[in-house]
């Protein structure tokens, strides 16, 4: 990882910590390989950098180190001191917070909600030391009764002495015998400063002298005795505020080990943080990660390159790379200096960033897989310690990839097969890249020999690649090319470089005339393909551009034909409206007529049910013809298991409608029973109020039993003769009921 300055992304990261734990966490971080762990990361590092951009930002999480304090937990019969105890405080309220933020908000942070549900929730430590001890760290008064009492007597005292030596103050300024400063503090007491000629006046324990000897510090006779008494006060203050603390200790003791866990979680989370801020300043994402073996990294940027260059204002070229199973090993060539190593670096930084927990700058349609191991050899690695030359160097490190190569490794060379002879070295390079591909490792080389460009086409999942590079101006472009292998440029770097002309044709000469026909078909085939290559961009971006105009098109059709939907559902809903608004008017109308109330109640109960049976057909219509598109669409029958969620759903809205009526039911019922009570209440009052009543010609009445009315016209021994109109009746007067009395 040395190779990649893996370390100065963490330097980087660390910078953005708020604990020194923070810091300690982010200088641990190392790849991992096992999936789930590292997706657990991964995850809680985008949870957190998502919280950037929504109103639930996560809680501050600062905290005081207290690993002291939990190592003292540890030790029997030892306290900690008050203010040790409020940063205990502060840690656990802190963590409680946490806790309850990411249950209320599991739904937005749910891998950080599933971390901190293995953490305990604890009130006890927090309330046990705020009722003994004070936000500045000082055991309040009231922590035990002895506790109160001895401070009330100090306060008394030191009253008492600053009476007694204001009044000494005051008889010996009078005397004369002090001096202009009139008293001083020696030892945290008050003395008299007094004129070194009166020492011997002035009665009281000389404590000191100024520099020059001109004045003798005195503490007065009168104040000695009090400030023996305080002193004694004080240390039996003290005590007693030593055996309180011996008490919270052993009270917070066994929580040591909770304590642990909670300066852990937040040293981790201070750790995500960073990371999150880090990802946020480089613009990094969450990429896919797949089980297959595969790499595709689109829009990759070299993070630290792109913080540079952004700080500089300069640009920044991404590259897009993939290995897959039939693109197992790239081959890049090309000229020095045109983005080889850097394009390598990028690839391999970014995968030890991810396989650490770290976002990484990359397009987010991206996709990586996890390797065991990733192998590097990048740089001059020339050993003066260890008398190594280069390829001494990189022959041991050849060795050690041999033996750690396998198909779940990536493996990344630079200048593959450099320092020896090229032919020797050459040959040597390519068993070591046959070896590699046998063994079915993923990874990229670079390099300038022409037998691994041959080799990189023969074999059958190699490829070939190159770094662009214009002929016209003599610069290279820093864009990766699959599929071709490139020239290295070596006169027309020499001179850019301003190498005289005529020594370039003099070692032109030299070359075999192969090697340069070689080399210029290469050169000539890339700037062909430079050529095609902006005429293929001219012609993607065409192409993007007319997508982008279609899709706006049809944004705005989508737009215009939901707004004529919304217009149409509107005015459906005034015309439902209406339609509601004149038949209750109709109902209300009937019943200011006819007064009847049981058939107000009908009708209206009559309307809604065939206004929700309308309903639930309009529904089930709904509902058919949905699941009938979806058939038409997919062009196969329903399955048994759809028509099951149809008969289920038709199920569900028979049982709605049963409940609906019940409820209707159930709320008219009550008052047709009301209405049945005050009828029969009405008759029992109104047969009362008839009770023993002489019955006359010209009374309206009724049969008991029955409804039809009519009028007395005589009454002979107690049967009467009703005339109802068309015929006339005659019956018992115990049977008749009195509708309304004779007018006289």
């Amino acid at each position: 990882m040395t190779d990649l300055e893996f370390s100065t992304i963490l330097d980087t990261i660390e910078t953005f910590c708020i604990s020194d734990l923070g810091r300690e966490a982010v200088r641990k971080i190392r790849p991992l390989n096992r999936i789930l762990e590292l997706k657990t990361e991964l995850n809680q590092v985008n949870e957190y950098l998502a919280s950037f951009s929504n109103e639930n930002r996560i809680p501050n999480h600062y905290f005081e180190e207290i690993t002291k304090e939990i190592y003292l937990l540890g030790i029997e019969d030892s306290f900690l001191e008050g203010t040790a105890f409020i940063k205990i405080a502060s840690i656990s309220d802190r963590v409680n917070e946490l806790l309850k933020f990411f249950k209320k908000f599991k739904t937005y942070y749910p891998t950080l909600f599933q971390q901190s549900e293995n953490i305990e929730i604890n009130k006890q430590i927090n309330s046990s030391i705020k009722e003994l001890i004070s936000p500045f760290g000082e055991v309040v008064d009231k922590a035990s009764p002895v506790l109160l009492g001895l401070r009330k007597e100090i306060n008394k005292l030191r009253g008492q002495l600053g009476g007694s030596f204001n009044k000494a103050l005051t008889h010996y300024a009078n005397l004369g015998y002090l001096d202009d400063i009139r008293e001083s503090v020696v030892d945290n007491q008050r003395v008299l400063a007094v004129q070194a000629m009166y020492r011997r006046k002035v009665r009281g324990a000389i404590l000191g002298n100024s520099k020059t000897g001109s004045i003798v510090y005195i503490a007065p006779q009168a104040t000695l005795q009090l400030s023996r008494e305080l002193q004694n006060l004080k240390y039996e203050e003290q005590e007693e505020v030593v055996k309180i603390l011996k008490s919270l200790t052993n009270t917070i003791r066994p929580y040591a080990g909770l304590l642990e866990k909670y300066q852990a979680y937040l040293a981790h989370l201070d750790s995500l943080g960073a990371r999150a801020k880090y990802a946020h300043k480089i613009k990094a994402c969450l990429p896919a990660i797949v089980r297959e073996k595969k790499i595709y990294l689109r829009n990759a940027y070299h993070p630290i390159l792109w913080l540079e260059n952004t700080n500089k204002g300069l640009p920044i070229i991404p590259q897009t790379l993939e290995l897959n199973e039939r693109q197992q090993i790239i081959v890049i060539s090309g000229p020095n200096a045109g983005g080889k190593s850097i394009t390598l670096k990028t690839i391999g930084l970014l995968q030890v960033m991810l396989q650490s927990g770290i976002l990484i700058p990359v397009h987010e349609r991206s996709e990586v897989s996890i390797f065991d191991k990733v192998l590097t050899d990048i740089g001059d690695n020339q050993s003066i310690e260890n008398q190594l030359s280069t390829y001494s160097y990189r022959l041991k490190n050849m060795r050690n990839f041999l033996k750690r190569c396998n198909a779940n490794t990536l493996f990344l060379i630079d200048e593959f097969g450099t320092g020896s002879d090229p032919e020797l070295g050459g040959a040597l390079a390519e068993v070591f890249l046959e070896e590699f591909y046998d063994k079915g490792a993923f990874g990229i080389i670079t390099t300038h020999y022409s037998n691994l460009k041959v080799l990189a086409s023969e074999l059958e999942h190699v490829t070939n690649a190159n770094m662009q590079f214009d002929q016209n101006s003599l610069e290279p472009l820093f864009k990766l090319h699959t599929g071709q292998a490139g020239s290295s440029f070596t006169f027309e770097v020499a001179q850019k470089n301003g190498i005289p002309f005529s020594l370039i044709n003099r070692a032109k000469k030299k070359v075999e005339k192969e090697k340069i026909r070689l080399d210029k078909t290469i050169a000539k085939l890339q700037k062909e393909r430079n050529e095609l290559q902006k005429k293929a961009d001219g012609l993607v971006q065409e192409q993007r551009n007319a997508k982008e105009g279609s899709e706006k098109l049809q944004m705005q059709q989508q737009k215009i034909q939901d707004k004529i939907q919304r217009f149409q559902e509107l005015y459906d809903n005034n015309q439902k409206m209406l339609s509601f608004g004149r038949k209750a008017n109709e109902l209300l109308n009937k019943f200011f007529q006819k007064k009847n109330k049981k058939e107000l109640k009908d009708e209206f109960l009559k309307w809604a049910l065939i206004e929700q049976d309308k309903h639930e057909k309009l529904k089930k219509e709904k509902l058919e013809n949905e699941l009938k598109k979806k058939n038409d669409d997919r062009e196969k029958p329903l399955s048994k298991r759809e028509r099951t969620k149809i008969n289920k759903e038709l199920r569900s809205q028979q049982k709605r409608k049963d409940a609906l009526l019940k409820k209707i039911e159930q709320e008219i019922l009550p008052e047709v029973k009301k209405a049945r009570v005050k009828k029969e209440k009405i008759n029992r009052e109104k047969a009362i109020e008839i009770d023993g009543y002489q019955y006359q010609v010209n009374d309206v009445v009724r049969l008991k039993d029955g409804n039809a009315k009519g009028t007395i016209e005589k009454i002979e021994k107690d049967i009467a003769t009703i005339n109802y109109g068309i015929f006339t009746a005659k019956t018992d007067v115990d049977q008749l009921e009195l509708v309304k009395k004779a007018v006289k």
